[in-house]
């Protein structure tokens, strides 16, 4: 597990930039933490350092999944607060993202019995300091564990 403490949302910025950085193909990554906590802010941010011309990122959290063209191919961003039940997945297309897009996926606690072992989790965290979050990053997938080292300096 790797853990960051970033002072400002700056800081949160860059870290999402570099992260965007190491993405691939396939890639998921599920984006956990409370209403507020910067999961949209740091998707937002790595989606548009992937883009050739930046685009306004809105948050999904009515459309459940927008879908963005970058220079890494399809990124996919869902948030999936609003989901009830475990079935309404299927509906949306993400599984066949998986293997075809980078998913960023936000609330992703109602797959988890589904989710494929070579997912990356980030957890947000805010403090009482307006800007300021603990972002935790966690894989069982040893892939990651060689890419994710090149934000050690960070």
């Amino acid at each position: 597990m790797k853990t960051f403490y970033l002072s400002s949302e700056e800081k949160t910025r860059a870290l999402a930039i570099a992260f965007g950085a190491l993405l691939k193909k396939g890639d998921i990554i599920l984006l956990k933490g409370s209403i507020g906590a910067g999961k949209s802010f740091f998707a937002r941010a790595l989606i548009q350092s992937l883009q050739t011309i930046p685009e306004n990122i809105p948050s999904p959290t009515f459309t459940l999944v927008q879908t963005y063209d970058t220079q890494l191919g399809e990124i996919w961003h869902a948030d999936l607060y609003r989901l009830k039940l475990a079935e309404e997945l299927e509906e949306l297309g993400l599984f066949e993202a998986f293997d075809n897009a980078i998913s960023l996926v936000e609330w992703p606690e109602i797959m988890e019995a589904s989710m494929p072992s070579r997912s990356l989790e980030i957890e947000f965290s805010a403090t009482s300091f307006a800007g300021e979050r603990i972002i935790k990053i966690s894989t069982k997938n040893i892939g990651w564990r060689s890419r994710l080292s090149e934000l050690d300096a960070l």
